[in-house]
């Protein structure tokens, strides 16, 4: 199996929010930092019950990975007693992380794992600034910061 058919695949922000908005059952899963959810801000949903899992890929300062990433968020799922069969879609700053995660937790998880390819922050720009010409800030999509 090559790694493009060994998860659901990349998926445009606006996509992204389109298909978690018609499905209340899918998860949002932020893979970056803490580091990063505190300064940079997290996604969230319009409905204040419906919560993103925030789940560290790669921990902050070291950024070492997580050898224990699909069974942490199994582990997560479980204790929400989310269906095996729902879809899950990662985020992280720019789309790099996110599909490492989805690649993996496909392994474990019979629901599809999408990738939302430009991220939180997205690309960078002329300027080598992010959230400006693409990702989910950009998109216009609710978030907070802590």
């Amino acid at each position: 199996m090559s790694e493009l058919e060994s998860y659901a695949g990349d998926i445009d922000v606006l996509e992204a929010w389109q298909e978690m908005s018609k499905d209340p059952t899918a998860v949002l899963i932020d893979v970056r930092t803490h580091a990063e959810w505190n300064y940079v801000g997290v996604p969230t949903f319009d409905d204040p019950q419906r919560e993103v899992l925030l789940v560290e890929w790669l921990s902050y300062p070291s950024m070492q990975g997580q050898a224990d990433f699909g069974k942490r968020l199994k582990k997560e799922l479980e204790d929400r007693n989310v269906a095996n069969d729902r879809a899950l879609f990662f985020l992280c700053r720019s789309g790099a992380r996110s599909r490492h995660a989805a690649i993996e937790m496909t392994r474990i998880w019979s629901g599809p794992c999408y990738n939302i390819a430009s991220g939180f922050e997205g690309d960078l720009d002329d300027q080598l600034h992010r959230a400006s010409c693409n990702g989910w800030k950009h998109a216009g999509l609710p978030w907070k910061q802590f």
